[in-house]
């Protein structure tokens, strides 16, 4: 019956207004969200268990250098000076055997086997979620990751010329390596089982805790200085690195800086299109909040018979705290459903240019959009309340 009374001068212009601008605004907040996340796996997915900004960063290979015996090694003076630099928030050190390594297995009845190397980095610079990336003294069995593209040199070269199989990550994770480690006199036979490949680590990396126990057991027990570093930095788009990098005579492994900067500028546009998608929603919520004072105001008259009659306040600023909602929510799941849409359009052309993209969900999308929802909601509930007590209290 109120909401009967009260409806007569509702502006359906006005709300269209609110519905179009706030629907404008919600979908390029959403489809942002949205977009970025499924975007950032493009740059990051190449090495899961090293999803943070990490440099290799190595020292330049002189013809000078070389003839004399001097090693492009890393001091304890040049580790502190990288820990020092504003940009670097963790430095660590690659170390690497101090033994020999040799590696075999059986494929299509021959056997094959090469001569390898170790290293090991701070087991705080690989993801710990890394399944099985432990070791513990006595244990027979090493778990190995290896560069993505000595599996392509495998598949795409040797074995197309010996007319072996081709193999998967997946199938290489499930077979075993026959490693033989030895030194000072000593052989130690082991199992290696690959459990992750990189894009970004030009090395053959195992756990910190297995090379501090085989260098003491099989190397000279000794500290060996170490010929590249492991850098966490704040912003890969930071000139300051590549400046420092250039008066140090350093290199850095990879693509990693000119994919950093590319994540950095990614994540740059998105919260630019955030800003402006946040601006809309913000002047579309006013635009709501003027239509309903404007709507109370016209009815100003009703409002303060229904409340000398008995009504609350509360029953009073139902129907407008409805009708906010209401909108509110028919704009979130209009919103969602025209970032689905659009979602499947622009997942087709990345799929197309990365085929073998970790396809993500549209939660975060669902996400922004219930938090806006519960947000706007509850502002517009409030705020109809007390423009109904103010009412109440005047009279």
């Amino acid at each position: 019956m109120i909401w009967k009374l009260l409806r007569q001068h509702i502006s359906v212009a006005q709300l269209a207004g609110f519905f179009l601008a706030n629907l404008c605004g919600m979908v390029i907040v959403l489809l942002g969200i949205q977009f970025y996340k499924d975007v950032l796996p493009v740059f990051t997915q190449g090495d899961s268990f090293m999803k943070k900004d990490y440099v290799i960063v190595s020292k330049q290979v002189s013809t000078l250098g070389s003839l004399v015996g001097k090693g492009g090694t890393f001091s304890r003076a040049d580790i502190a000076d990288m820990e020092s630099q504003p940009f670097a928030k963790r430095t660590g050190a690659f170390t690497p055997a101090q033994f020999q390594v040799s590696a075999g297995m059986g494929m299509a009845g021959m056997q094959l086997s090469t001569a390898m190397f170790f290293e090991s980095v701070p087991d705080e610079f690989v993801d710990v979620r890394l399944e099985g990336w432990t070791y513990r003294e006595g244990q027979t069995e090493i778990p190995i990751i290896i560069p993505r593209n000595y599996l392509n040199l495998y598949n795409f070269g040797f074995a197309q010329s010996r007319n072996l199989p081709q193999l998967s990550e997946g199938v290489m994770g499930m077979m075993t390596l026959d490693v033989r480690l030895s030194g000072r006199g000593r052989t130690e036979r082991m199992k290696g089982r690959i459990v992750g490949f990189s894009n970004r680590l030009n090395t053959i990396l195992v756990p910190q805790a297995f090379m501090e126990w085989a260098n003491a057991t099989l190397g000279d027990g000794g500290q060996t200085a170490p010929s590249r570093l492991i850098v966490e930095v704040d912003n890969p788009a930071d000139d300051r690195i590549a400046k420092y990098f250039k008066q140090k005579g350093y290199e850095t492994e990879g693509d990693k800086l000119d994919a950093g900067k590319t994540t950095w500028f990614l994540k740059m546009v998105v919260g630019i299109v955030l800003t402006v998608g946040l601006i809309i929603s913000v002047l579309s919520f006013y635009l709501l909040m003027l239509s309903i004072y404007l709507l109370l105001q016209k009815n100003t008259k009703k409002l303060e018979n229904l409340l000398m009659i008995g009504f609350s306040p509360a029953a009073v600023a139902r129907p407008y705290q409805v009708l906010t909602v209401g909108l509110n929510a028919a704009v979130a799941a209009m919103g969602v459903l025209l970032v689905w849409m659009a979602r499947d359009a622009y997942l087709d052309m990345l799929r197309r240019m990365v085929p073998d993209l970790q396809e993500g969900s549209l939660l975060p999308a669902l996400l922004t959009a219930g938090g806006l929802f519960l947000l706007v909601s509850v502002l517009n509930v409030l705020a109809v309340r007390r423009k109904v007590e103010s009412i109440w209290r005047k009279k």
